[in-house]
This record gives structure tokens, sequence and C-alpha cells, in this order.
């Protein structure tokens, strides 16, 4: 099969003026003890813009001794946040929600700078990140322990209390909500956060640590400390530091967990995912396309749950594959700031000379390729939506996580088959299907080996559920009541009411 897409290419017109009103070059990166400061470090990055491929501003890292500053002013920060009332924290929550919405058209245009992702997509980035604080808002008054009667009049209860110290690590595909899934249940369960965003998207969470402090917390118990690998290794090492928080890649994750297993600490793993969207023959073909594209061209397909796997039973195949096709064609490519752009830019030259390795892999491995080239607009890092069909589960493309907008499909025939071939994969992170009878929907998404199943949908998020995964997709929960869980230790207290019994007596 052989397509010619015509893909639209948007303005790119203004775009560098939404990224000069940032002000970026006068910032100070580092947010340490309630004030702005510069990092110290020797070494400094340079951030990009995604769509323009021009440089923002040159970032200093931050040294080792800014980390233990960070971690010092999250200490003493702690005498006081972890003994504040469930309420109290919900009240500083709240408003941190209410900041949010005030501040979302300015959040949504900076993450559109930083992340290349569509302006659409950033102020939906936005909306998750204050539903989540106003969520973990509600939570915080109700976290407590049991109560558990024992023989006599002797009992036993349990406590719930903080961790202390979280080092809070965030990825670049979505930076102001990954924060704020760190950053909400942290605080609401009475902890203390040192946090470093992604080398390649500082700008919001650095903002969001303002807020937080305009919204009331106090100073010291949300830190920012800026810097690429040996930043996040201080932290990982640092001994004062009780647990770790990190969403990236697999190979970095296993590094975190390899680093915290010599001092125990506890973590937190969220990593890469090449997830299974299973298409019966008796599912309503559009919403399956439409789930499909969502699926696999959100942040230009920069998700680690993405369905980069789509498996099609055999006699719906060339149906589906002619309204994808359809579909993709639709898809709006250019200048992330304007509202009729639904693709951006992705993050970077070197991403995106990776993603497009794995579409040359592909067509040298027999795929048909459907679109997959770069697209010249400016100097930005875009590429054509991309629809990988003729595939095998052996070639690379379909094996590996891409972190891209490409979509593999692929044939089966029967249930048992797609099942096997579906969990045949290092990761276990989402998955979804697409049929009318619900009992074989519930059926599969009970065998499917992942964290996160939809039934008739995918990629749609709320942050009443938790979010996590298996295998190497990592390990721990976000979000929903499973999140407190982990950013909390459970206290076992006995309490005798009578003499104390010893047959040494």
């Amino acid at each position: 099969m052989s397509r010619l897409f015509k893909f639209v290419k948007l303005s790119q017109q203004n775009v560098s003026c939404q990224a000069m009103n940032l002000n970026l070059q006068s910032r100070k990166w580092n947010f340490i003890n309630g004030t702005p400061v510069a990092p110290t470090g020797h070494e400094s990055f340079y951030l990009f813009e995604p769509s323009t491929g021009s440089i923002l501003c040159q970032i200093d890292e931050s040294s080792k001794s800014d980390v233990d500053a960070a971690v010092r002013a999250a200490q003493q920060a702690f005498k006081l946040w972890s003994r504040t009332s469930g309420l109290e924290k919900a009240e500083v929550l709240r408003n941190t929600g209410k900041l949010l919405r005030e501040r979302s058209k300015e959040l949504a245009v900076a993450e559109t700078v930083d992340a290349g992702k569509p302006i659409w997509e950033s102020k939906w980035d936005i909306q998750t990140a204050f539903d989540c604080f106003e969520y973990f808002a509600g939570l915080s008054p109700t976290i407590s322990g049991q109560h558990i009667k024992l023989s006599g009049d002797n009992w036993a209860y349990t406590i719930r209390q903080p961790i202390g110290i979280v080092g809070a690590i965030g990825a670049w595909n979505y930076p102001i909500q990954i924060a704020a899934w760190k950053l909400a249940p942290a605080l609401a369960c009475g902890n203390t956060v040192v946090f470093k965003p992604s080398p390649l998207t500082p700008i919001n969470t650095l903002t969001l640590a303002e807020i937080l402090k305009e919204a009331g917390v106090p100073d010291g118990a949300v830190n920012v400390v800026q810097g690429q690998a040996a930043t996040g290794q201080y932290m990982c090492e640092h001994p004062d530091v009780n647990k770790i928080t990190f969403t990236g890649s697999v190979p970095v994750g296993k590094t975190i967990s390899k680093i915290a297993s010599e001092s125990l600490k506890r973590v937190t793993l969220e990593l890469g995912g090449k997830s299974p969207l299973i298409i019966f023959e008796d599912a309503v073909m559009k919403n399956a396309v439409n789930a499909a594209l969502m699926g696999n061209f959100l942040s230009q397909g920069q998700v680690c749950n993405n369905a980069t796997r789509v498996f099609v039973q055999e006699s719906i195949y060339d149906q589906f594959v002619d309204m994808i096709c359809e579909g993709v064609e639709k898809i709006n490519v250019g200048n992330p700031h304007d509202e009729q752009t639904t693709m951006g830019a992705l993050i970077s030259e070197q991403h995106l000379d990776k993603v497009l390795s794995y579409v040359d892999s592909a067509a040298r491995e027999g795929a048909v390729v459907v679109g997959g080239k770069r697209m010249k607009i400016g100097e930005g890092y875009f590429m054509e939506p991309c629809v990988l069909l003729n595939c095998r589960d052996d070639m690379k493309a379909v094996r590996e996580e891409i972190f891209g907008p490409v979509m593999s499909v692929l044939k089966f025939c029967t249930e048992d088959e797609v099942l096997e071939r579906a969990n045949a994969t290092k990761f276990g992170l989402a998955g979804g299907v697409f049929t009318e009878n619900l009992a074989r929907g519930h059926r599969v998404v009970a065998g499917l080996q992942g964290g996160v199943q939809w039934i008739n949908n995918y990629n749609t998020f709320t942050v009443e559920v938790p979010f996590g995964g298996l295998k190497e997709s990592g390990y721990g929960r976000e979000n929903g009541l499973a999140a407190i869980e982990h950013f909390t230790e459970l206290k076992t207290v006995l309490v005798e009411s009578g003499d104390v019994w010893t047959p040494f007596d």
C-alpha cells in the first residue's frame, strides 16, 4: 500500500515573540528556601525552543552544595509542615489550584514554548495540574490510620506519617503535570520536596514553586534545583533524602533504583512502555480509530503509555487502515501557538533524529511506511505523523519504545493469540481493547500485563485513579488514593491496659 500525506504546515510567525515575553535570560533558575537563587555549578546547558530551534537561554547546573542547601531547607521546613493539620495543608493546596487557574493562560504559553506541544494541549495540561492540587487538598484531611481492638481492654492503632524529604525528578513530556502529580500528594501527606525538572523543560516547575510559596507553602517545603544527570545523582545519593520519585526512561530508572538501594530509600518509578491497543471486529470503528489517533499522536507521540502497537482483527484490518490514514491526513502540524495546530514539534533535534531512525529501521525490515518524514517548518523539530503497515512482532520499531508519532499496525486472528502477542514485551504500563462484547473486554484487560487499561477508549486521564506500571515500566503508583501509600509510612502502636506478663518474673 502506498499513500501520500499532504500535511498542513501552519504559520510559524511570532513564535519567538512568545518566548521573549517570558524573560528567561534574567531568571534565577533555582528556588531554595523560598527564594530564587542562581545555581553555582561550573557546567551549564542551553535551553532550546522545539518549535523554532532557537536558543532561549543558557542555564547553569546546580552544584552539590546547591543540592545540599535545598535538602537542608527541606529538613527545616519538614519540622513545621509535617506537624501541620490536614485542613491547613488542604487550604494551601486549594490556594495553589486557584492560582494555577488564574494564571493558566500564561502557564500554557510557557509550556508550549518549553515542550513544543500545541497550545490546546498545554491548556489541558494546566487543567490537570490544578485538578491534582484540588484533589489532594480534599484528601489531605482524611489521611488517617486504623483502630484495632485486641483481647481484654487492650487495643492497637496505626498512624500514617510523612516519609520525610522527597527527591522528585520530572520528565520533559508533561513538565507541569508531572510536577503536580509529585508535589501535590507529597505535600498533602506532610512531606517536603526537592524537585529537579528535566533540563529540556525547566520553566514551569520553577513558576509552580513560586506559586506554591504565594499559596502559603512554608519556605523550604518546595525547592527546585536545575541540572542534568549529575544533579539528579547528587539528590539520589544524598543521605538525608528519604524517597525518590522519578518519571523518565527505563535505563535512568534502573540507575536510580540501584543508587537508592544503597541506602534503602523508598522509590517510585514511572518509566516507559510499548502498550497494545486491541481492536476486535465488533468494535465501533470510528471510536477505535479516534482512540488509536489519541493513543499515538498526542504530544507528538511522546507519551509513555501510548498505544504504539495497534492490533487489528484480520476481518476489519483493511477498513481500519483506510480510516486511520484518513484520520492522520487531517492532523495539522506546525506552529504550536496556533489554535488550529493539532501536533507540534518534537522535543529536540537529537530526539527527532532518533525517532526518524526507527522509521528507517522499519522500512529496511519490510514495513510499509506512511508519512514519517522530517518536515521543514523553520528550524523547528517537526515530522509527519507516521503509520507503519505490514508489521511483524520481531521488528525493532515494534519491539522498542520510540517515543514519537509512530504507530505500528498489526493483524491478529484470535483472542488467545493477540493476548499472548500483546504481553510478549518487557514493558507493562498500559493497554486497551475495543469491543462491543463487554464480557470479552473485561476478560482481555484482565489478561493484559499492564498497570492501566482502557475498554473502548484510550489516553483519557483523571487524577482520581492510580497510574503506574509493572515489569520494566516501573513500580509504585501516582494519583488516586494509592498515592497516599507511596508518600507515607505506616506506624503501628500497641497499647497495654493491664499488667505486663512475662515468664521471667
